[in-house]
């Protein structure tokens, strides 16, 4: 049986022992955190990581997900911008992070070893394989050779920096994320809201919490601050959605610049925000190393060269870094003017897109 090292056991490193299990290969992953697990707030699951977990057997994502909101698009004071409900675009479902992964870790088959508490230190690779050097509390140090390494470890992925030691790494995007799961009672169906150098998100589960985020311009690595505060004046149901929350996640949010590096080197495979992290404006990052994945397993279960994965999914993904990080940069605009011009543009092209999407409703009704 051929072996493969994945290492980090996050939603694409879990995604990808399933499917390489399944094409045949004894995987070992290794994982830093003491324990398997995910931590975090919801995120969207869109149809193309969904066809891949079927495709993996995966069950019950669709039991644990919830339509994701139509809402569209309103300025801080309530006032709407852009209403989605009429303009036929194609949205994701929503589910909890944690839940998501734990319904993949139960795919794991008995070919998969998991090492918890391991912290990867060091990759080289020969005629032979690759060897990863490791260290795990308690035992010390340790080698593991494979025919072929997943690097699934991350934005700050180490062995990306030891691939290509001259690239620059994470950038700051030049706002912090605010996340949180609140149990409230609302109507209002959820969607964005865009202020000045602010925005907010909310969309409802399936065991009828919500899921919510929010983004403020700030500088990076600052003290932590009150989002209550931030958001106070804002339309309803934002600041109950805040105070409904036991607990909320702050975070930097960064991404990789492009030229992304290549996502092949030899014998070491680059996936998720290892080899294209970009910023949450998409709700794309974990379906894109999902799609990873399964673009990975395709690969090899048709014995093509590993270049073929670097083909199909860094052109993809590189994409949509660009797109993700020009989303940011117009929502985190912070003049009054640039403001005020940008949601009057928007809304402009939300009506024009929505009486498109209009007209092809009507001609496809009379096909």
């Amino acid at each position: 049986m051929r072996t493969v090292i994945v290492v980090g056991a996050g939603i694409g490193g879990v995604t990808a022992a399933v499917a390489l299990e399944q094409c045949g290969w004894q995987v070992t992953v290794l994982e830093r955190a003491p324990e398997l697990g995910e931590v975090g707030a919801g995120l969207s699951i869109w149809p193309g990581a969904a066809a891949v977990l079927a495709e993996l057997g995966v069950e019950g994502v669709i039991d644990a997900a919830r339509a994701g909101g139509s809402a569209g698009m309103r300025r801080w004071d309530g006032r709407r911008i852009v209403d989605a409900a009429g303009l036929g675009v194609e949205m994701p479902v929503m589910i909890h992070r944690a839940e998501l992964h734990r319904l993949i870790a139960g795919r794991l088959g008995p070919a998969v070893a998991i090492r918890t508490g391991t912290t990867v230190t060091g990759v080289r690779q020969d005629e032979t394989g690759v060897v990863v050097t490791a260290s795990r509390l308690v035992v010390g140090d340790q080698e593991y050779r494979a025919e072929l390494v997943v690097a699934a470890d991350g934005i700050r992925s180490v062995v990306r920096g030891l691939l290509y030691p001259r690239y620059g790494g994470p950038r700051y995007s030049g706002y912090t994320a605010y996340r949180g799961i609140a149990e409230v009672e609302t109507l209002d169906q959820g969607g964005e809201t865009w202020g000045r150098g602010q925005r907010f998100g909310f969309a409802k589960l399936i065991d009828g919490r919500y899921y919510w985020y929010a983004t403020a311009n700030r500088e990076a690595g600052g003290e932590g601050d009150d989002v209550r505060e931030r958001f106070a004046g804002w339309h309803h149901p934002i600041p109950a959605l805040i105070a409904g929350s036991s607990a909320v996640l702050r975070n930097d949010i960064y991404d990789l610049p492009t030229p992304l590096v290549p996502f092949v080197q030899g014998r070491v495979v680059l996936l998720g925000d290892a080899a294209h992290a970009m910023t949450p404006n998409m709700g794309r990052g974990a379906c894109s190393a999902i799609e990873d994945a399964g673009a990975l397993a395709r690969v090899l279960r048709a014995g093509k060269d590993l270049a073929a994965y670097d083909a199909e999914r860094r052109p993809a993904t590189s994409k949509l870094v660009k797109r993700s990080r020009q989303i940011g940069v117009l929502g985190q605009l912070d003049g009054k003017l640039a403001c005020t011009v940008r949601d009057a543009v928007l809304g402009l092209g939300g009506k024009v897109a929505g009486l498109l999407a209009a007209r092809r409703r009507v001609e496809q009704s009379r096909v």
